[in-house]
């Protein structure tokens, strides 16, 4: 018997639409039925018989995990490919199913989507751990090697690697927190809501919870299966995420252009026609990456603000593909900028000649002033004299006194005078400021102590989560074994 052709809506969207959501769906929507299945059985919603056949047929589905069949029509989407598979593993017809009493496609695919973004997000956030531990190791090797800092993209002052990767390592600390903060939120079950308004049956929506590592439940059933925030979240903290990393990546690809660091060649392209040359196009890959997760997350918002404040596919079903992508992207832009950091090395970093004729040491200058009792902007004028006069190398004790008169009642003593000089001429003196969060050598590795403690805590954070999910597993998977057997 020849299957019925497809309709216009199953070809352009049903289809495809199962093709790219079934290789995500199908196995977790296999598992919630385990616990959904325990759950009914131990509340006496379905004799134990039938609950151990379906459990029986649940564990072939599990351990059968191959290729899905191509859509034919012959089902909805992977909710129905599911009852159809499990019937056939049960050896009934679905009719006589009872996998979903109590249970909504509404309640299913939201605890489902929360289940496989909480898998997805600890991935990604051992990547941004990873890649925060790279950056303070390359912090604390490096943070006597002073560079010109820039700010507006002209030379400002002098600091080192070190003090600009720890200043980076911050920002991914407080990122890699607001993961936490985010598998946390995504880590309640909205399980038991059904279609958003629960059931007259007593089912235990804690237990399934339970089973599947969940560590509590939504308050409200409407927003169970209605809520989308968590879904924003996931997207817009990616975005974030990655914008703050394609940053740095900028700064990167100047530090390469200028020979500062290494090129690493493990991240490199060859020129078509130039032998000689390797391009570290891993960088500008990055920056798309950034701008195609700021897109996802855009997509979400706009699918989100366009959904009525109820199931909607619009704030749910539909971003799925975006928020997958989106999680895969950040993982991989994690693994690559980590992988990056951890093979660059200081190649020629700027001679100090060269950050003094850059004017990055003119601030310094003038704060050499202020400690001798000059007011600060007369101490900034005194600087602005000797600047428009020649470039530092160049300044004498007379040019000093000369470019004071008149801004310094009473001129400069010889003590001014030398500390001016000096630290106008002499950046690498910036590796001793003592400000805690500051270039200073010894302040840039305190830093890196703090920031490895806020790596630390979400690290925690992070083993707290999988022990309960690892915990859950083995939960289900014995007293699903168990009750299968009867």
């Amino acid at each position: 018997m020849s299957t019925p052709a497809l309709t216009t809506y199953q070809r352009h969207h049903l289809r495809p639409t199962y093709d790219h959501h079934v290789g995500h769906l199908f196995p977790a929507m296999v598992r919630a039925s385990q616990a959904h299945v325990v759950m009914l059985t131990e509340q006496g919603l379905i004799p134990a018989d039938r609950g151990a056949r379906l459990l029986r047929g649940l564990a072939e589905l599990r351990a059968d995990q191959a290729d899905a069949p191509p859509f034919d029509g012959t089902f909805e989407d992977t909710y129905y490919l599911v009852e159809k598979r499990l019937a056939a593993a049960c050896g009934i017809p679905t009719s006589e199913l009872d996998v979903q009493m109590a249970r909504s496609r509404n309640d299913l695919d939201a605890g489902v989507f929360r289940m496989l973004l909480r898998d997805q997000l600890t991935g990604v956030l051992d990547r941004v751990l990873a890649t925060g531990t790279v950056a303070l190791d390359a912090a604390d090797r490096y943070a006597d090697v002073v560079i010109t800092g820039y700010t507006h993209r002209r030379p400002a002052q002098p600091t080192t690697i070190g003090h600009a990767l720890a200043g980076y390592a911050e920002a991914l600390a407080g990122e890699a927190l607001a993961y936490a903060d985010v598998i946390e939120a995504l880590n309640v079950s909205p399980l038991g809501s059904c279609a958003f308004a629960g059931t007259d049956l007593d089912i235990s929506p804690a237990r399934v919870a339970e089973l599947l590592g969940f560590a509590g439940l939504v308050t409200n059933s409407y927003e169970a299966v209605a809520g989308a925030d968590h879904l924003v979240r996931v997207g817009t903290l990616n975005a974030q995420a990655l914008a703050t990393g394609a940053r740095l990546a900028r700064t990167l690809m100047d530090w390469l252009s200028w020979q500062w660091v290494t090129t690493p060649g493990d991240f490199t392209q060859g020129s078509s026609i130039m032998p000689q040359k390797r391009n570290p196009v891993v960088l500008e890959h990055l920056v798309s990456y950034a701008g195609q997760a700021a897109a996802d997350a855009a997509s979400v918002l706009n699918n989100v603000g366009a959904a009525w404040w109820e199931d909607s596919n619009n704030a749910t079903t539909d971003v799925q593909v975006r928020l997958w992508e989106s999680n895969d992207r950040t993982d991989r832009f994690f693994a690559l900028l980590g992988g990056f950091l951890a093979e660059i090395a200081p190649l020629t970093p700027p001679p100090a000649a060269e950050i003094v004729a850059s004017g990055a040491t003119t601030t310094a200058a003038a704060d050499a002033l202020t400690r001798h009792g000059v007011p600060f902007r007369a101490a900034h004028s005194v600087v602005g004299r000797l600047v428009r006069g020649g470039a530092p190398q160049g300044w004498t004790a007379d040019d000093v006194r000369a470019a004071a008169e008149g801004l310094v009642p009473g001129g400069l003593d010889d003590a001014a005078v030398d500390d001016l000089i000096a630290a106008a001429v002499r950046p690498e003196l910036v590796l001793g400021r003592a400000q805690a969060d500051g270039p200073g050598s010894d302040a840039v590795r305190a830093q890196v102590a703090t920031l490895r403690g806020s790596f630390d805590a979400a690290r925690a954070r992070l083993a707290a989560v999988r022990d309960r999910l690892d915990r859950a597993d083995t939960a289900l998977d014995a007293v699903a074994t168990e009750m299968a057997a009867r």
